[in-house]
């Protein structure tokens, strides 16, 4: 066998091998209720809906204002992931000033140690169109779990 040959068959393995990591990136799949709130979700006023899927062990909630540290995974409604703090492997950090509307109010439902699924409306989230092609658009589906409120 030429040495031409070989490089060019452990080229090719390499190649391959970052395709296949490509191909396995972190996914979670949806959740059943994706496309739409189930019966029995809490709505507010302004159209957020919301499931509790675990309860809090704490009374602390956080305000407009406060930072948060939280587990999340989001979902377009057609069942598409766009984002995840599990496939980073660390909780997020956010500012409530400085997230979509739909978080800012429905995280100030939550308490510390709760796991809620959020169906937030187009116009509490990033709207129905955007110009850039990386952010989602439509109801967006968060399961978010709040850890603590700083």
């Amino acid at each position: 066998m030429s040495v031409r040959l070989v490089a060019c068959l452990l080229v090719l393995a390499v190649v391959g091998g970052c395709r296949l990591k490509e191909e396995e990136a972190f996914s979670i799949p949806p959740p059943a209720d994706v496309a739409a709130p189930p019966a029995d979700a809490s709505f507010t006023p302004s159209g957020l809906a919301s499931k509790v899927l675990q309860p809090g062990n704490s009374n602390v909630r956080p305000t407009a204002t406060s930072t948060v540290v939280v587990n999340y995974t989001g979902w377009t409604t057609d069942g598409q992931m766009f984002d995840s703090s599990l496939g980073r492997g660390r909780p997020a950090e956010f500012p409530l000033t400085g997230v979509i509307a739909g978080w800012t109010e429905g995280l100030q439902l939550m308490v510390v140690g709760e796991k809620r699924r959020f169906w937030i409306p187009a116009d509490l989230a990033y709207g129905e169109s955007s110009p850039d092609p990386n952010r989602p658009t439509g109801m967006l589906v968060f399961d978010i779990e709040l850890l603590d409120v700083r």
